[in-house]
């Protein structure tokens, strides 16, 4: 048997071409303790063609951490200069440590068809949006309620009480800009936030404006007809 008589037979087995898309920035933002760190690292492990952008950082490195994997640690001087220079395609101060986005791995990886994920504030998402609107995708991660957040804050033993005390001060106000991003889960479940931000993934691929190869595979296509 050929092997076009037995696609015929099972539409599913053929090939699926290679069409050039251009990569997307997939913006996962919450208040502290809502779930992102975990829904973010959950897509990672679910999907090879993403990967994490490695922001820069003022702050500490808390226990398990690792410079350049994690974050990368710098003194306020070297941020500064990154900033001045135009080396970082956002920034924002969380907390009293500042937080900041390198731009030429970032924009490396949309060029070749890569996606990067962010684990950022509404402040970052929107300078990012800003500088790259046609590159963004925005999703707000919500707690089911303030007590289940609260107990995550205090289960995750990485802060000291005042600190805790300062995040959930600090939630309402976050939580305010939820409607400036394109979608939002509620994390009451994590395997079912993780099947919404990979459907969501998935789907904005797919957009047409991000396939930057289908025109010339349609005009393959229709050609070979």
């Amino acid at each position: 048997m050929s092997k076009n008589a037995d696609d015929q037979r099972n539409p599913g087995t053929a090939t699926e071409p290679h069409i050039a898309r251009r990569g997307l920035l997939y913006i996962v933002s919450s208040p502290s303790g809502a779930g992102k760190t975990t829904l973010a690292r959950r897509v990672l492990a679910a999907d090879s063609n993403i990967e994490m952008s490695v922001s820069v950082t003022t702050r500490a490195a808390r226990p398990g951490e690792r410079d350049g994997v994690d974050y990368h640690f710098a003194d306020r001087a070297k941020f500064e200069s990154m900033k001045d220079q135009g080396d970082l395609l956002e920034w924002a101060r969380v907390f009293d440590n500042h937080y900041g986005t390198p731009r030429a791995p970032v924009e490396a990886a949309i060029r070749s068809g890569k996606d990067v994920l962010f684990d950022i504030d509404w402040q970052g998402a929107q300078q990012l949006s800003e500088k790259m609107p046609g590159d963004v995708v925005r999703v707000f991660v919500l707690p089911p309620s303030g007590e289940v957040l609260e107990d995550r804050l205090k289960t995750r033993a990485q802060d000291p009480p005042e600190i805790v005390a300062k995040r959930m001060a600090a939630a309402s106000s976050e939580i305010s800009h939820w409607p400036e991003y394109d979608y939002v889960i509620v994390n009451a479940n994590i395997e079912q936030s993780v099947a919404s931000a990979l459907a969501i993934l998935s789907a904005e691929r797919l957009k047409r404006a991000r396939l930057l190869g289908m025109s010339d595979f349609v005009r393959t296509l229709q050609s070979a007809l």
